[in-house]
């Protein structure tokens, strides 16, 4: 079968590479106390300002010091961070791999701070490997809203239907779907290999 798909998108966060702050913050605090906090202060807004660009100590030190009874914990999102974004998922990182062995262009669509970025490829090598990639904090856009997948095509000069992407949140999927792409919800890599093996890219 002859794919009509020129090029395969992956987020990171979650298909790539393990993104579970919540999961992390149990193992080291009571789960009740752990759920409150997180009621209390929107740690996941604050990491939204660090995926649009923000400096990452500077965005989290600021969120500590409004909120001194959680300071510690707050400062983990730095001084931890990954033990928060990791492992990575294997069988999504080979899966990447024979996709460039295939000579199928691959991509990377993600939200993703800049220092959090350059310290992940530190981390995971394979963070290099795509053949290009377009990251929230250094484009100041984020998914799910349309415009960092309007870069995305104009920078590619890809057509959106010859697009496969895969990412693990309905919100991200729906704008892509809105441009015409085709996509992918990420549940696990097993369904992922079986798509990739229907549209004719894997083997």
């Amino acid at each position: 079968m002859l794919s009509k798909i020129e090029a395969v998108v992956f987020d990171i966060g979650n298909v790539l590479i393990e993104w579970q702050p919540e999961r992390f913050y149990e193992t080291i605090m009571p789960a009740v106390e752990c759920k409150k906090m997180f009621e209390t202060i929107d740690l996941h807004r604050m990491n939204d300002l660090i995926d649009r660009g923000a400096n990452w100590k500077d965005t989290v030190d600021s969120a500590a010091e409004d909120y001194p009874k959680y300071y510690k914990m707050i400062q983990l999102w730095y001084d931890r961070w990954l033990d928060m974004a990791s492992p990575a998922i294997e069988p999504s990182v080979d899966t990447l791999r024979k996709l460039r062995a295939n000579s199928i262009t691959v991509f990377a669509l993600s939200n993703f701070g800049i220092q959090t970025f350059e310290y992940a490829e530190t981390v995971y090598p394979f963070l290099k490997e795509f053949d290009q990639r377009y990251i929230s904090g250094y484009l100041g856009e984020v998914k799910p809203e349309p415009r960092i997948f309007e870069i995305l095509e104009q920078e590619s000069g890809i057509e959106p239907q010859a697009l496969l992407f895969t990412d693990d949140r309905h919100e991200n999927l729906n704008t892509a779907a809105a441009r015409g792409w085709n996509v992918h919800l990420f549940d696990g890599p097993s369904g992922w290999i079986k798509r990739l093996k229907a549209e004719g890219l894997l083997k």
